[in-house]
């Protein structure tokens, strides 16, 4: 079981965010006909700003964004369509929330865009390993960068925390070559993001520790993915408790930060981790 530490995640216009002590919700808001879950139940502007605000109610520090479903097999979007289903959203969020927005994209024009409308933070499925551009924006404009680490399109190495290191310490090369401040960063260890069967995530969270060597707040997405759905047997909108145990654990083993469909019953998961990790440092003080 890992100890409380505080850390200070910096993030774009002048805003940050104590991470560490407390656990803290990345709330999912997919602006998309065809995520894996809840396609089409938030494509209108209006229904994702309403389902954000309430997901801000029910505790998520940070609303994730996103315009292009990032399932396997998905059908890409472009940027124009991209841009077109996060912008408005962002903008309304702007002006209707403290909560700090986060752009779920990979590409580095979709990226300026959305800060400029108002999101304080870069979420990169691809760990600036597609367009590192977005590693220079980061370093421009302060924004804060979740760096994810992915399968897709490579050869991955045998062991799964070998792999995690090799990955991420390259995306870590491309932020510091670019002048992004550590400060500005948190590291996703991208489950269910070509991870090959149900065994590697569950090796992932048995080992999830060893990632915490890169002294970086961890953001972990484990929210109604297919391997929880191999665990409980249960189909991915029904997943919401075998997600929650996922957090626990992983909140126990050191995770920070949490992105999921359903905050409600992730923030009262989290809320027995954080008072377990609390009661364990009075014990030792």
């Amino acid at each position: 079981m890992t100890e409380l530490r505080s850390q200070t995640w910096h993030v774009a216009h002048g805003r940050s965010l104590d991470v560490g002590r407390q656990s803290a919700i990345m709330a999912i808001v997919n602006v998309t006909p065809d995520s894996f879950s809840d396609g089409g139940r938030y494509e209108a502007v209006d229904a994702a700003v309403a389902h954000a605000l309430a997901c801000v109610e029910e505790g998520a520090a940070i609303i994730d964004v996103g315009g292009e479903s990032t399932k396997p097999g998905a059908d890409a979007v472009s940027a124009s369509e991209e841009q077109g289903r996060v912008l408005p959203v962002i903008e309304a969020l702007r002006g209707k929330t403290d909560a700090l927005i986060s752009v779920d994209t990979y590409r580095a024009d979709t990226a300026r865009m959305a800060i400029g409308a108002g999101a304080h933070i870069v979420n990169d499925v691809f760990g600036l390993q597609r367009e590192p551009d977005i590693a220079a924006l980061a370093a421009q404009t302060g924004a804060g960068l979740c760096i994810m680490h992915t399968g897709r399109d490579r050869q991955k190495l045998p062991d799964v925390i070998d792999d995690q290191l090799l990955f991420l310490n390259r995306s870590l090369d491309i932020a510091a070559a670019a002048g992004v401040d550590r400060q500005n960063i948190v590291l996703d260890p991208g489950f269910g993001f070509a991870k090959e069967n149900a065994e590697e995530n569950l090796e992932l969270m048995a080992r999830f520790n060893a990632l915490l060597r890169f002294d970086l707040p961890l953001l972990v997405g484990t929210s109604r993915k297919r391997f929880v759905g191999t665990v409980t047997g249960r189909d991915a909108a029904d997943r919401d408790a075998g997600t929650a145990a996922t957090s626990a654990i992983l909140r126990l083993q050191g995770a920070a930060l949490f992105r999921v469909h359903n905050v409600a019953i992730n923030r009262d998961a989290l809320a027995v981790a954080d008072a377990i990790l609390r009661t364990r440092a009075r014990l030792k003080a």
